[in-house]
């Protein structure tokens, strides 16, 4: 009987420390997700202030010929996530387990962000892909559909958060032969949409910039 219990004893020690063992993963939190969501969730109140307000003349004024307006850094980043978030969705289909503390970009996804993503005196430009050009004009529904790009985003952030995002890695829409690896992606959207944020700002200061009018009472 006694041998019996200890058995017993021993099988629901092992039970238990099995159940344990796998709940960890699913329970670990690590930085850079929340860190990421936070910053998503910057950049979409960024725009509303941005952009909400203004009238279907005001997203499209543009400061210069050929220089976007408000709404076409707007269309322009839409685009460009729901693009990027689709190639990093797929590489994610089946992959779980192995999370990671940190990003970790190599030696040349930190000079592409440097070079061309951050916003910064020392970001080189470039034409943006004939895939991501926005239109020359621009509906008043393009802030929603940042929106809506950027819940995605936040929705990819909390799938990626379980897997190892500087191992996996995604087929580039805009350059071919490069892969960069999800982790790197999802700092490209963040670091991207800041970009083209102050961009949108800085038309929105011009002095040119139409400003509302007020309505005349009779």
């Amino acid at each position: 009987m006694l041998n019996a219990e200890r058995r017993t004893s021993h099988i629901r020690g092992t039970r238990h420390a099995y159940t344990f063992a796998m709940a960890a993963p699913a329970q670990m939190i690590t930085p850079w997700p929340e860190r990421l969501i936070r910053e998503l969730e910057a950049n979409d109140q960024r725009a509303k202030s941005l952009a909400a307000q203004l009238t279907l003349e005001q997203l499209n004024w543009q400061p210069a010929p050929g220089a976007w307006s408000i709404g076409q850094c707007l269309e322009h980043l839409a685009i460009a996530n729901e693009l990027y978030l689709d190639a990093i969705a797929a590489a994610l289909e089946g992959e779980s387990g192995d999370a990671v503390q940190s990003i970790a970009p190599g030696w040349f996804s930190r000079w592409f962000i440097r070079s061309f993503i951050e916003p910064s005196p020392q970001t080189k430009r470039a034409p943006a892909p004939k895939k991501i050009r926005p239109n020359s004009q621009v509906p008043t529904t393009v802030l929603d559909r940042f929106l809506r790009s950027n819940e995605k985003a936040r929705e990819v952030v909390r799938r990626a958060a379980g897997c190892n995002v500087n191992r996996i890695r995604f087929k580039n829409p805009f350059i071919r032969g490069i892969r960069f690896t999800v982790g790197t992606g999802l700092e490209i959207i963040s670091g991207h949409e800041r970009r083209h944020l102050l961009q949108g700002d800085n038309v929105r200061s011009a002095p040119e910039f139409p400003r509302m009018t007020a309505a005349v009472v009779l």
